[in-house]
């Protein structure tokens, strides 16, 4: 079990209950194990972070990323943050908001 953070259980909720539309878009396809048969969770608190989806049995973050990912700051925090999900053995996937969308709606893969 990794670290979770008691403090952030309000804060993940409120991102379950207002999702982007790719993290929608991408939960449809995650949830009820429909990918290898392997759970996934949506907004999972871990240390100091809230994940987009985390897979426990794999050892793996998906990341759906905004514009603000992209700005010097965003690209500073998301650097120490996958850093620090790396130390607990995650392997973290970001894509950004566009790549999922045209995953799911145009049938490319992500990469």
């Amino acid at each position: 079990m990794k670290p979770y953070n008691k403090k952030l259980k309000l804060a993940s909720r409120d991102l379950r209950n207002n999702m982007t539309d790719s993290e929608k878009l991408l939960w449809a396809k995650l949830r009820n194990k429909q990918i290898c048969g392997l759970q996934f969770y949506r907004q999972k608190p871990i240390l100091n972070f809230i994940v987009d989806f985390y897979c426990p049995s794999a050892n793996l973050v998906i990341e759906c990323d905004g514009s603000q990912h992209y700005t010097p700051e965003g690209l500073e925090a998301d650097r120490v943050r996958d850093e620090a999900l790396v130390q607990l053995g995650l392997k973290v996937l970001r894509f950004d908001n566009g790549q999922v969308m045209g995953a799911i709606y145009g049938g490319s893969k992500l990469q």
